[in-house]
């Protein structure tokens, strides 16, 4: 039976004290403030990266160095057979499509699963990667399964302020300003490979009240019949989630949800105070 390590970045939510529990390697994304390089969850925290957001810093996201994913992929195949390698989705990123093309010098020890996802979707993915190294499957059935079920998985964003999407481009000055006099919240989804659009709405009882009607939509439409994994992921204060929480189970009572920090890759495009509410299918 191959021996098969599990590697995913610090996208997935998954920080460096739960990797070492769950026995696998999160490759910490790396972020430029001001100029200098900062990595997710080992030279920048969560409350650190929120405060330079807070004081304007210049913030850029980029692709972890080749040379050190080369060097930790090297040092795990001294002790594994094969490699798991699950980034976040090639639309959001081209550290997917960097490790890809880098894995094809390890001679298919290497399986990048490019399978379109992000924060709680994409640790979703790794647990169930981890089962099935539990259970046996090899690599290559592991990357078939997980590839198969690549966009059975919604992610519905509340973003509270324009302020960052504006920075990125996302909308223009001119509609930033008019949307926050408007007091305008767009719901944002992550489906597959694109952070799109779903919604424009006035407050935040809206916006959560359509972001459960759309994934309760899901629920009934795209993965009716199917078990699904339900998270709640945000950028908010404690108190703020707790209530996000309180609500969506109000809509959906029988069913555990995940509570998860939105990943900072997500988070440096939306800003503090968001909320979200995703939704996985099970793999059979």
């Amino acid at each position: 039976m191959e021996k098969i390590a599990i590697v995913t970045d610090s996208n997935s939510g998954i920080t460096q004290k739960e990797a070492k529990q769950l026995g696998i390697w999160v490759v910490p994304m790396p972020f430029t403030i001001n100029g200098e390089v900062y990595f997710e969850d080992v030279t920048l925290s969560q409350s650190e990266f929120y405060q330079r957001l807070a004081d304007d810093s210049d913030i850029h996201t980029s692709q972890p160095a080749v040379g050190d994913l080369i060097e930790l992929w090297n040092s795990i195949l001294e002790s594994f057979d094969k490699i798991i390698h699950i980034p976040m989705s090639s639309g959001l990123s081209g550290s997917c499509e960097t490790a890809y093309v880098l894995s094809q010098e390890f001679k298919g020890r290497v399986h990048v699963i490019d399978n379109q996802r992000i924060s709680v979707t994409q640790k979703q993915s790794v647990l169930e990667a981890i089962d099935m190294v539990d259970g046996g499957f090899s690599a290559a059935e592991i990357e078939e399964r997980l590839m198969k079920n690549k966009l059975e998985a919604s992610i519905y964003i509340m973003v509270d302020t324009l302020k960052y999407l504006k920075k990125g481009g996302r909308i223009t000055p001119a509609g930033a300003a008019i949307g926050t006099v408007l007091k305008i919240k767009p719901v944002l989804q992550i489906q597959g490979e694109k952070l799109d659009a779903f919604a424009k709405v006035r407050g935040t009882k809206s916006g959560k009240r359509i972001m459960l009607d759309a994934i309760e939509k899901d629920i009934m439409t795209r993965f009716s019949g199917e078990e699904v994994h339900m998270a709640i992921a945000h950028t908010c204060e404690t108190e703020e989630v707790e209530k996000w929480v309180e609500e969506a189970k109000e809509r959906f009572p029988d069913t555990p949800f995940v509570v998860d920090p939105l990943s900072l890759s997500v988070s440096c495009h939306i800003g503090p105070g968001a909320l979200a509410i995703a939704c996985t299918k099970k793999l059979k």
